[in-house]
């Protein structure tokens, strides 16, 4: 199996005096500062009567990927990192744990570089020592187990399965959260080590936001019992919330538990974000799917994972076919099928049409229904399909059904992607182990809590 995150355990460490860490909020107006310990990260951040907001955009990335393709769409969050604050760009993952920055001690012509972190101009950075407990107890789920390297810093190395990975140390810093509160001692992968097939395609952002339910994801060491976002089907901009949104607007979500399983199993992504898909329905129409092959197996394989840092939808070999072949039922005589065998978008979405490139709309497209228990996600209009960028077949482009066979990929697991979650709330809690749903226009959202790009 072809792992989507890294399922990556460990306990925030102390710092080199032995303190415990602190969440250092700011008081702007006042210009006051006050300290928390960590143990107290909780109360720091959900006492505050505002919760934390940031604008989220997409950008096309092309490595690394955590599955083998050559244009994958992801979400980005910008923030400041160290003192003083250094600009960088971070992809929203819930299907990893580590946080990640892409680092380099030396700068071009002494010029900052905005897709790379300098640790060595940040008087907060620490990095943890390979013989620090954290390095040596707090590891054990790592897919690759920490090292020690010349300097005695504890060593991490994260791999991908498009062969691209990234090597460097586990350290702490201050991450600024706006003007309203900052987070010291967070910690992090500083990647020095960044190998990928496009070299000049890997320095788009500066990292990655590992926000899955790991110990030493950033939501997690932050405290935040819940966390939303919502991304917009229009412009695809939209906005991340972390903190409960309070917000009576909203249309009341519907939720879904999260399934666990607390012993381990060779398949099973014990801190991802794993629900249980009911089954599947194109326009209305419940598709005679069996119940076995929607839950786990005794290996763990077969789990469905809601990630937003994949773009697409991927469902295990049989539920795809059965799905594949019901919305070719009911786009017949609307679409024109790609007859390509050798046509395959993605590495994993068989289903493409021809589309004439003077249409400026898409016919009325079958809806698909992804029924969890407690919830559903309708996936309608045009994100049933996706315009495969750059291919013209005659006078015709290119568009794929958005759901892929995540048996071509070598992939044992249901995997709920960000194409499919446009306009929909989502709403992460974690305290009562759960996600919430609710289909929202999200730029109007956006405009409701006043974040812009």
């Amino acid at each position: 199996m072809e792992k989507f995150g890294n399922s990556w355990r460990a306990n925030t460490s102390t710092n080199k005096t032995g303190n415990v860490k602190q969440c250092l909020v700011e008081n702007i107006p006042n210009g006051t500062v006050s300290l928390t310990p960590l143990h107290h990260i909780r109360s720091c951040f959900s006492s505050s009567p505002t919760p934390f907001i940031f604008p989220l955009k997409t950008q096309i990335l092309r490595s690394p990927s955590k599955l083998q393709f050559q244009h994958n769409v992801s979400l980005i969050v910008s923030l400041t990192v160290g003192t003083p604050p250094q600009n960088v760009s971070m992809v929203l993952d819930t299907g990893s744990e580590l946080s990640w920055l892409h680092c380099n001690q030396t700068t071009r012509d002494n010029q900052p570089d905005p897709t790379i972190f300098n640790p060595n101009q940040s008087t907060s950075y620490k990095p943890i020592p390979c013989f620090s407990p954290t390095c040596v107890n707090k590891t054990q789920d790592f897919p690759i187990p920490p090292s020690c390297d010349s300097d005695n810093l504890c060593h991490a190395t994260l791999s991908y399965a498009d062969a691209s990975s990234s090597d460097g140390n586990l350290a702490s810093d201050t991450f600024h959260l706006g003007s309203s509160g900052n987070i010291s001692g967070l910690v992090f992968g500083c990647m020095d080590s960044i190998f990928s097939s496009n070299a000049d395609e890997e320095s788009k952002t500066t990292g990655l936001m590992g926000m899955n339910r790991g110990s030493l994801s950033f939501v997690s060491q932050m405290g935040f019992p819940k966390f939303s976002y919502c991304i917009s089907g229009s412009d695809l901009s939209g906005l991340l919330l972390l903190g409960d949104s309070n917000v009576t607007w909203l249309t009341p979500l519907n939720y879904t538990p999260l399934v666990q399983i607390s012993r381990p199993l060779p398949y099973f992504d014990r801190v991802a974000y794993t629900v249980q898909l009911q089954g599947i329905k194109v326009s209305g129409k419940l598709l005679p799917i069996p119940k076995s092959v929607l839950v786990p197996d005794h290996t763990g394989a077969g789990q469905t994972m809601v990630d937003s840092g994949t773009q697409f939808t991927f469902l295990l070999g049989p539920v795809y076919n059965i799905l594949r072949r019901e919305f070719l039922n009911q786009t017949a005589g609307v679409l024109r099928v790609l007859e390509d065998p050798n046509f395959v978008f993605q590495g994993a979405m068989d289903l493409c049409y021809r589309v004439p490139l003077g249409k400026t709309r898409l016919p009325n497209l079958p809806s698909v229904s992804l029924v969890f228990t407690g919830a559903e996600m309708v996936v309608s209009g045009d994100r049933v399909l996706y315009r495969v960028p750059g291919e013209i077949r005659g006078n015709d482009s290119v568009w794929c059904m958005s759901f892929g066979n995540s048996d071509l990929l070598g992939v044992e697991a249901y995997v709920i992607g960000h194409h499919h979650q446009q306009n929909v709330w989502m709403e992460f809690d974690l305290e009562k182990s759960r996600i919430g749903l609710a289909h929202v226009r999200c730029d109007l959202a956006r405009q409701r809590f006043g974040v812009g790009l």
